[in-house]
């Protein structure tokens, strides 16, 4: 497991995790799934456990994607180390 912490928001990439290239972002007591999408942009993940818990606030939310935004290469370069460059 690698991580790495950007503006109070921790980003995990586990290295059994699954394509498409993404992370987890743990703020508060919320979680967002972030994909780092190949145009270089983050979003959040397409699918329907991509905010923990479900009621997270959207504060939180947001909090994520711009750390994840404003850090892109750096969290690229975290999810590489842990899947042998996928």
């Amino acid at each position: 497991m690698g991580s790495s912490k950007f503006g109070g928001v921790l980003f995990v990439a586990y290295p059994n995790d699954h394509l498409p290239r993404h992370v987890h972002g743990f703020t508060g007591e919320t979680e967002a799934i972030v994909d780092l999408l190949p145009d270089g942009n983050a979003a959040l993940a397409e699918r329907a456990d991509a905010v923990r818990p479900s009621n997270a606030k959207r504060s939180d939310v947001k909090k994520i994607l711009s750390a994840a935004a404003s850090h892109f290469d750096e969290l690229v370069e975290l999810w590489e180390k842990n899947h042998d460059n996928a």
